[in-house]
């Protein structure tokens, strides 16, 4: 997904200096710190691993203990893989030269990295999460907002209440009753849909209580055990908003009542204050040096320290964001150009997630990548939208439910000392931030001329579909094919994370040229079975530890402690991805209700353009016959338009099921199978 931006051409250094033994040192150094790492999570786990022995129901990290790690593919294995995932992408003497250096590379250098991997995973629990996290995301100098936070929507054709507070105090109660089960590890623990195989839950330790935070040289992320309140953004206002009184939480009547006082507030900003924000979206070393100049010590520091502890960041936005209106597509565009950059200082875009509550009662989410991947912010969200909904509710007036005590103490305006030397530096990184998010281009749209309902009758793995659909798009808009990178998670094992699946392959090209070079139908569907299978086998592969991209990323890792250069490394690493897709999978069916209540569903979510010359695709199946997709690319680029591309993938997913199902009637003429669209409450 939005990692993909950061995993093109990263660099960094290894500072300690001397002869190659004290390199090598160095690596067996990190490797060690690894391990340490890794066993220390082991021993919490203990007890939660007994709990199925015992008989007990098992909870969320009852199956951590007995995952198994990742393994560390052999090097043959990867370096010809990788030749065969590139080899459409060029012509015959950029594959020869490109084959002489993988020879080259797996025959010498390659073999002595590689020793280094296999002893990292023997002593760590994953020889990748660690690493992939820090230099993936947090060494990242560039801003986070537009290049590697994302977002995810609000439902698409209802809104529970037009009331702002209302709605802020459901979903605000909703979040922590989330979080009591997270802590009590009461939530299910993940499972491959279908199956009775567990998924990895580390990632869930960090949701809440969790702040990245700024360095010169490399960011950390912070997380504290625990936190009472939320800090709540509005009209150039930071607020301290208390959620437990006397140890109890607070009922959504209770803190939509709070959510209004803050409303009400006429107090304006402190000088300085409104635009603060700023500092989150800009360049990570201009923020770096104003946090330890300006906010470590003081009412600075103590107010930024509010921040950061918090258990969740909120915005009450003026704005009112929806898909009805005379235009819906502007509509979604604008509502998802909101969610991912905002006004680039009413966000704080290093809070581990930041909920965003619009005037006419809409909502979205904004998350920070360095932590965890889309699915675990996915898994909250939509808990809480449900809980909202079907189980809090609202009054006849649109006002959360039950009473409110009167006494409780006010929401508390945190205060703030800015210099005007550090106005500069907000003005600074907004003027960056502001000239990212202008250049971001977005078309989201809600494709509901059929779904994985038709797609599924034509004998096709849905996701292949909507894969070969993209080459064949992509490959109309642009004349020629790109290094793909579909997102894939591994949490199959212990710490997993993500695995790329290269979806351009010498089958789907194979497939488009054939469709568009007008050979017949018979040898299209052919050649498109074909396509689609091959890309089953690398996604399956993917998920289970045979992946290409995380191997050679820990090789160039190994490679840069060790102070050598391979040619090959350096290569691969720096291929740009000009087509970054992603599935958004629903993972809790149970909680919605798709017959009775089909309105009620989620749009999705997306992220910015990985490339400065390519697309950032997302896309979400709901239901049987509705796919939601979410483009971005950027306006300075004149080769790509995302209302463009948007165009090329519908007549594209047209033309597929057509290709293979001639015989099907399109349901694109009738509102069949689909959810009858009410206007937002």
């Amino acid at each position: 997904m939005a990692e993909a931006h950061q995993a093109v051409a990263f660099q960094f250094t290894v500072t300690p200096e001397g002869i190659d033994l004290q390199l090598s040192h160095q690596a067996l150094s990190e490797i060690y710190l690894s391990g340490v790492r890794s066993w220390k999570k082991r021993i919490i786990r203990i007890k939660a691993l007994v709990r199925i022995f015992s008989g007990r129901k098992p909870l969320l990290y009852s199956y951590q203990g007995s995952l198994p790690n990742l393994p560390v593919p052999a090097i043959k294995d990867t370096v010809k893989r990788y030749l065969e995932s590139v080899r459409p992408l060029m012509n015959d003497a950029e594959y020869k030269r490109m084959t002489n250096l993988a020879t080259e590379f797996e025959s010498s250098l390659g073999n002595r990295l590689q020793w280094y991997l296999k002893l990292k995973s023997l002593w760590a629990s994953n020889y990748v999460s660690d690493w992939w996290e820090e230099y993936v995301y947090l060494r990242g100098r560039g801003p986070i907002m537009v290049n590697s936070n994302y977002y995810g929507m609000d439902f698409l054709y209802v809104t529970p209440t037009p009331i702002q507070a209302a709605r802020a105090g459901n979903c605000i109660h909703a979040f922590f009753l989330y979080r009591r089960k997270l802590n009590k590890e009461e939530l299910k623990p993940s499972r491959i849909p279908g199956t009775v195989i567990p998924l990895c839950a580390a990632q869930c330790e960090r949701i809440f209580n969790t702040a990245r935070i700024p360095g010169e040289e490399t960011d950390t992320v912070q997380h504290w055990q625990d936190s009472d309140y939320i800090v709540v953004y509005h009209r150039g206002r930071y607020f301290r908003l208390r959620v437990y009184q006397a140890g109890r939480l607070l009922s959504p009547r209770e803190i939509e009542f709070q959510i209004q006082r803050i409303l009400d507030d006429t107090t304006p900003p402190s000088q300085g204050e409104a635009k603060l924000g700023a500092l989150t979206a800009g360049d990570r070393i201009s923020w770096a040096k104003a946090r330890a100049k300006f906010f470590s010590s003081g009412v600075n520091k103590r107010s930024l320290d509010c921040i950061e502890r918090a258990a969740f960041f909120v915005t009450l936005d003026d704005e009112e964001h929806s898909m009805m209106g005379e235009d819906s597509a502007e509509c979604l565009d604008r509502y998802a150009k909101s969610l991912l950059h905002g006004k680039c200082y009413d966000r704080w875009f290093d809070k581990s997630f930041s909920v965003v509550y619009y005037k006419n009662g809409k909502s979205g989410i904004n998350a920070e990548h360095s932590w965890a991947d889309a699915p675990v912010v996915a898994h909250v969200w939509e808990y809480t939208l449900a809980v909202d909904s079907f189980q809090l509710g609202y009054n006849e007036e649109g006002h959360c439910k039950g009473e409110v005590d009167s006494s409780l103490p006010r929401p508390q305006k945190l205060s703030w000392e800015i210099t005007p030397e550090c106005e500069e530096q907000i003005s600074q990184s907004l003027a960056v931030a502001q000239a990212l998010a202008d250049d971001v281009d977005f078309h989201v749209f809600s494709f509901r001329d059929f779904g994985k309902g038709k797609i599924k009758k034509c004998r096709v793995s849905p996701d292949g579909f909507i894969q070969m659909a993209l080459q064949l798009a992509y490959y109309r808009n642009r004349g020629t094919f790109c290094l793909t990178y579909e997102a894939s998670m591994t949490r199959l094992f212990r710490e997993g994370r993500t695995e790329t699946v290269r979806s351009c392959t010498n089958e789907s090209s194979a497939f488009v040229q054939a469709l568009e070079g007008g050979e017949p139908a018979d040898v299209c569907r052919r050649l498109f079975r074909a396509a689609s299978e091959k890309h089953q086998h690398l996604y399956r592969m993917a998920m289970t530890g045979g992946g290409i991209d995380r191997h050679l990323f820990c090789l160039y890792v190994v490679s840069k402690y060790l102070g050598v250069d391979s040619p090959f490394l350096n290569e691969v690493l720096s291929e740009p991805w000009r087509l970054s897709t992603s599935q958004t999978p629903v993972q809790q069916v149970e909680l919605f209700d798709m017959v009775n209540h089909s309105e009620y569903i989620s749009c999705g979510g997306g992220f910015g353009p990985v490339a400065d010359d390519g697309y950032g695709v997302s896309y979400m199946f709901l239901g049987e016959n509705i796919i939601n997709l979410h483009i971005s690319c950027k306006h300075s680029c004149p080769e790509t338009d995302a209302h463009k591309f948007g165009g090329q993938i519908r007549k594209a997913l047209h033309d597929l099921l057509k290709l293979l199902s001639p015989n099907l009637k399109e349901s694109n003429k009738t509102d069949e199978g689909r959810p009858e669209v009410k206007k937002d409450k």
